[in-house]
């Protein structure tokens, strides 16, 4: 047989007839009940103008502060193929009467047209690096027929942008779902309907909003309402909260699969060794068999999240080996535990570890644990204020002492009105690793905190741990040592 006959007789599945492009004018308008203006195809979909590059299609959104009318000719001018307007345009668009209803049935659409394996992921810490190791995961197994939410693309915006711009040809969908208020994950899991839902951990984040870590868990359980009939619920089997985590699970007839330390895990922790590099060697009890792989990303918390990740992968049908590879490439994310080098003015060497995008009592914790784990001349911390925490704000910040004196730290510089507390602690003579006062300063925001760390001075073998929420800015201080970057 010739291979012209070998080509002719390939076997034709029906995803052939699915259209290479990710919506043409028609399938929007259809979608979306609006009315389609010119013919084009579109490649992605975007709501910032700025990040609009060639073959998108542009949701023009209206908020309270900004209308996104006002930049459909800057995203024409970036190479957008079309955009979605309420009201009429110069160009090819689809009119519609409300463009944030629009991207919600565009999203809709999205996951109707496939037929793929969706996992919903959401959690109080952790939830962004799982989501990124199990598409890493599925990704590899699939070929590339893995889609996800970029980011931390995981509000009422977020989640179904992330839809909308899922391929009619993926196998797989990873969806973030974060909030601050009950309820809100019940309305994105309704959109994101996945086949498994996962729980990373349950803490005090956001507990300003909801009260309680009971009504935190309460509010994560609403990711179960949008399983699909036989979906599997993955929670964290060693959380206080794991009965209440079940038993919602299961009044909604999802299949619960557990993961962590706990004899009952059903993805069970047997061995955790340190790696070369700062990683882990982790061995897993899965029930019917048993596995080992590496971490890459260093740490107790990504020991438990490679549990996560692994019991997912499993109840999504993936493969356990790739998911195995992915843990072990996987490095940390920016804002979120990447590290890197940066040169000194002495012509040292020293390691920042980013972790300035989120933070809360477990995940600073968690942080400042393995910080004093890690090998360094000195131990210099940037922390910036967890936000939303109310009234347990001024416990949760004085009580940071303690990880902070087992981190071996030898200096901290301290950011935000929320760090007083902590620095009332260290001012009365809190110790540091040498059983002296730790050195500290008490900066307001991170160009102060920028310019306390030049006054100590940053020496060859430091490491500079720098975490806070996002909203302290801390990324900034990041951005100003990456100048430096080996």
């Amino acid at each position: 047989m010739n291979a012209l006959a070998r080509i002719l007789e390939w076997p034709s599945e029906a995803e052939d007839a699915l259209g290479l492009a990710l919506w043409d004018a028609a399938s929007l308008a259809r979608a979306m009940g609006g009315t389609a203006h010119g013919e084009f195809q579109c490649s992605g979909v975007e709501i910032d103008s700025r990040d609009v590059v060639p073959g998108d299609l542009f949701f023009a959104l209206k908020g309270e502060a900004m209308d996104g009318h006002r930049f459909v000719s800057a995203a024409f001018q970036k190479g957008a193929a079309a955009v979605v307007v309420d009201r009429a345009v110069e160009g090819p668009h689809i009119l519609v009467s409300d463009t944030s209803r629009a991207l919600e049935l565009l999203a809709a659409a999205a996951r109707a047209r496939v037929d793929a394996r969706v996992i919903g992921v959401t959690g109080s810490v952790g939830k962004t690096g799982v989501k990124e190791a199990i598409f890493a995961a599925l990704d590899r197994a699939s070929r590339g027929r893995a889609h996800r939410s970029v980011k931390s693309y995981n509000n009422h915006v977020g989640v179904p942008l992330s839809l909308a711009r899922m391929p009619a040809r993926s196998r797989f969908g990873i969806f973030e779902m974060g909030m601050n208020h009950a309820g809100e994950i019940a309305a994105l899991t309704r959109q994101v309907r996945p086949h498994v839902a996962v729980i990373t951990t349950i803490a005090p984040a956001h507990i300003e909003n909801l009260g309680s870590e009971k009504a935190i868990a309460d509010a994560k359980a609403e990711i179960f309402g949008g399983l699909e009939a036989g979906g599997t619920a993955v929670i964290p089997a060693d959380s206080p909260h794991y009965e209440r985590l079940r038993a919602a699970a299961l009044a909604l007839g999802a299949k619960v699969v557990s993961f962590g330390k706990a004899a009952h895990a059903d993805v069970r922790l047997l061995d955790a060794v340190s790696a070369p590099g700062g990683g882990s060697l982790v061995t897993a009890d899965l029930g019917d068999r048993r596995v080992c792989y590496t971490v890459a990303a260093p740490g107790e918390h990504w020991v438990a999240n490679s549990l996560c990740v692994m019991a997912a992968v499993r109840a999504a049908g993936g493969d356990l080996g790739a998911a195995g590879l992915a843990l072990a490439e996987l490095a940390g994310l920016k804002g979120r535990g990447a590290r890197f080098a940066c040169k000194t003015q002495g012509g040292g060497i020293a390691m920042v570890i980013d972790e300035s995008y989120n933070a809360n009592p477990a995940s600073m914790r968690a942080t400042l644990t393995q910080l004093g784990k890690t090998p360094a001349n000195r131990r210099i911390v940037v922390l910036g204020a967890m936000k939303e925490l109310g009234e347990h704000g001024p416990a949760y910040h004085a009580a940071l002492v303690e990880p902070l004196a087992a981190a071996q730290a030898d200096y901290a510089i301290l950011v935000g009105d929320e760090m007083q507390p902590l620095a009332d602690e260290l001012g009365k003579g809190a110790a540091s690793a040498l059983g002296k006062a730790l050195p500290f300063a008490h900066c307001a925001n991170a160009q102060e905190a920028l310019a306390a760390l030049e006054a100590f001075g940053v020496e060859g073998g430091d490491a500079i741990l720098v975490k806070g929420s996002n909203s302290v800015g801390l990324g900034a201080l990041v951005s100003a040592l990456e100048q430096n970057k080996e």
